[in-house]
């Protein structure tokens, strides 16, 4: 049997293109400081979020964006065939808990930070598939619970190199569906895991670049699309290294996206918040789509999107084994045409 949706190597294109009919996005004080902090549904008022662990707060986060993803869909938990949610944290714990509490049908992932595009393309194939009519997908991270498992605690006050990124402490969640009026998800391009020997913990962005390049250019010579079919390209946490690495890989390939490429992790936050290199995480991209990217979607400013998810595929196991950091990219096309645009 022929894959009959799969555009040359690694990109398919949806028959039934997968509606978004509900997004919220949690953050906290100091994404809500941001530029982008208007488009967010809820802004903590601090990191502990009413709960005694950093922990315990990121999964209270998530739960409640999914809630009120459902909410907006005009949904309930009961309606939503199934859920698909990772984190950070070991053994996405985040997630794990959250669907106990929501008992929705659960699927686990974990991309690292690309998870939530991970999640979006998965839940996509089972709906034009026509094995489910709603799925929620979703994603977290906490700057302090990823700093505790991945490098130092917060109160060890270890200094940061300027090629750092932030965590982004926030929680993303949106439900795709056969049904609903909002953009929709028409093609996927499922990354590569790349890996050019990367071994520094502090410089996720020139770990992940390679991966994000790879799959840009195998996206435009699958669909045979070029930069200008896009009002924007858009990667998940790859900041200001990062970014500027793949735009130069991507044009060593004979593509130019310098005048519509940007990155989730350099939205989130403003130069004088003094994250460095910018924001990281998996709520980063998940807070970034929730929030800003969909609602530009609806007001008009973009018609259609590529966006790439972007994950650094290391722990501290293989830190610690001096191990180099894989990168890995997915990317969803996300098209405003059902909101008549």
């Amino acid at each position: 049997m022929t894959a009959t949706k799969k555009l040359g190597q690694q990109t398919f294109a949806f028959t039934n293109p997968p509606v978004i009919s509900g997004a919220a996005s949690v953050v906290g004080p100091k994404e809500g400081q941001g530029p982008l902090g208007k488009d967010f549904d809820v802004v903590l008022p601090d990191t502990l979020n009413g709960e005694q662990t950093w922990e315990k707060a990121e999964r209270k986060m998530l739960k409640q964006s999914c809630q009120i993803a459902i909410q907006k869909a005009n949904l309930t938990p009961q309606d939503i065939d199934f859920m698909m949610a990772g984190d950070l944290l070991n053994q996405i714990i985040s997630a794990n808990f959250t669907a106990r509490d929501l008992a929705i049908p659960f699927i686990g992932l974990y991309g690292a930070c690309s998870t939530m595009f991970e999640g979006l393309a998965l839940g996509s194939m089972l709906v034009d598939g026509g094995f489910a009519n709603y799925v929620l997908v979703s994603a977290s991270s906490h700057y302090d619970t990823a700093e505790r498992q991945y490098r130092f605690p917060i109160e060890m006050g270890v200094q940061r190199p300027m090629t750092a990124q932030w965590t982004v402490t926030g929680a993303g969640a949106v439900v795709v569906g056969t049904r609903g009026k909002g953009p929709a998800i028409t093609h996927v391009t499922i990354g590569k895991v790349i890996d050019l020997g990367i071994n520094d913990p502090n410089d996720m962005g020139s770990a992940m670049a390679p991966a994000a390049a790879d799959t840009i250019i195998q996206h435009f010579k699958d669909t045979g699309r070029k930069p200008s079919d896009y009002d924007l390209i858009i990667s998940g946490d790859l900041a200001s290294i990062g970014r500027a690495l793949t735009e130069q890989l991507v044009k060593q390939a004979g593509y130019d996206i310098s005048k519509n490429f940007t990155d989730c992790g350099i939205l989130i936050f403003d130069p004088a918040q003094d994250t460095h290199a910018g924001g990281s995480g998996c709520g980063c991209s998940a807070v970034v789509l929730a929030g800003y990217l969909l609602k530009e979607m609806t007001a008009g400013k973009f018609k259609r999107i590529l966006g790439i998810g972007t994950g650094a595929l290391l722990s501290p196991t293989s830190s610690f084994q001096g191990e180099s950091i894989p990168g890995i990219g997915h990317a969803v096309v996300i098209d405003a045409y059902n909101l008549g645009g």
